[in-house]
């Protein structure tokens, strides 16, 4: 039974992925027939990223009154539900509405299931667990671009995804016997805590800063290295696409493998060798030595990248202990999505009124945040 939950929990993690990067492929096609312009996409990003901090703040409660399960499988409906309205959306303020229940069913699968793993599971899992998030992230844009293909408009492409999501949702609902046993065990260790005192508690604010630069350094090279391969190095515009791509195709892959080794390794030790592993890269896009090296580094970066978050997540009990694990994770998610929704935009700005060739710069700045606010956190939590 332990196995066959765990299948789900990966099942449902591939679900939170799978609209995650579908809107990036479908609004080529979408903004034309919204009449809204190109930049929009930002305005419906980070509506659903305010929404998704919220529902991660207020998870802790949810969870507690619910269980894990029960949120779990909700969130996953309500998501559903949501990209079912993106399908029917004709106006942009359409679509502005339905990111309500699509952040509120992100915000509430992410954190509850990432406490449960963190919690129940070994460390191996946690990696796992998020590289079937990078499955649904691929997979969504495989979608919508097999609807595109297909001579269907972008509504089919979601509505696809949605009805994919349904299908999911039903299993999680079915699935609610197997939780039983270990959301007993949780709630028996859980401790009840406002949001002031989890903030005040040592080391949660470093907890959020990680996060936080983490996050940022992860949506901001995503979202730019294409454009700073295309623009500044000189790099055709397919090959900075592909690269651009193998970016995150490199954190699935990563993850995948990360998750044999920390069979032998920390989660520390997995952190602090992932830092010095985007440190390269960020290098190798530094040195004026030519396009290939810069490619080679974007690699490095998305490898490196890989092990930080799962690992960082999975600490989490032991810096805080599972009683209080569910309220700082909630407030770690929300340090997550603060950074994806503010970061790549002001790189955005520093791209067009300086250059973009500060990308290497800024993500370096990104990576110190990261490293430094990792060292305060184990310094606060005595775990050197």
């Amino acid at each position: 039974m332990t196995h066959l939950l765990l299948i789900i929990i990966y099942l449902a993690f591939i679900s939170l992925g799978l609209p995650d990067s579908a809107l990036g492929a479908a609004w080529p096609s979408m903004y034309g027939v919204l009449e809204v312009p190109v930049s929009y996409a930002g305005i419906i990003s980070m509506l659903i990223a305010l929404v998704t901090t919220g529902s991660s703040l207020i998870s802790h409660k949810l969870t507690a009154r619910f269980g894990t399960a029960k949120v779990t499988a909700m969130s996953a409906a309500s998501t559903a539900v949501a990209l079912m309205g993106f399908s029917l959306s004709t106006k942009f303020w359409h679509l502005c509405l339905w990111t309500i229940p699509y952040g509120f069913g992100a915000g509430g699968v992410d954190t509850g299931l990432n406490n449960y793993v963190a919690i129940h599971y070994k460390s191996h899992h946690m990696s796992w667990l998020h590289c079937m998030w990078g499955v649904g992230a691929t997979l969504g844009p495989a979608i919508m671009g097999r609807a595109l293909t297909g001579g269907f408009a972008w509504n089919t492409g979601y509505r696809w995804i949605s009805l994919l999501q349904i299908a999911i949702s039903a299993i999680l609902f079915l699935s609610l016997p197997l939780w039983r046993s270990g959301e007993q065990e949780q709630q028996e260790q859980s401790e009840a805590v406002s949001l002031m005192e989890t903030i005040r508690m040592p080391g949660v604010k470093a907890a959020m800063l990680c996060f936080f630069g983490y996050c940022a350094l992860e949506q901001t090279t995503g979202l730019w290295a294409a454009s700073y391969l295309a623009l500044y190095r000189g790099v055709p515009a397919d090959i900075a696409a592909g690269f651009g791509s193998m970016y995150f195709i490199g954190i699935t892959i990563g993850r995948a493998l990360s998750g044999f080794a920390v069979m032998k390794l920390s989660d520390r030790t997995m952190i602090r060798m992932s830092f010095c592993i985007i440190g390269v890269g960020i290098a190798a896009m530094l040195l004026p030595l030519g396009e290939t090296l810069s490619l080679m580094g974007l690699v490095l970066i998305g490898l490196g990248s890989a092990p930080i978050f799962p690992c960082m997540i999975h600490s989490t009990p032991g810096f805080f202990g599972a009683e209080r694990s569910q309220a700082v994770i909630g407030l770690q998610m929300a340090g997550t999505y603060i950074g994806t929704s503010i970061m790549p935009a002001l790189f955005g700005l520093v791209a067009n009124h300086i250059s973009v060739s500060l990308l290497p710069v800024y993500m370096l700045l990104m990576l110190g945040i990261n490293m430094i606010a990792y060292r305060t956190l184990t310094e606060k939590c005595g775990q050197k």
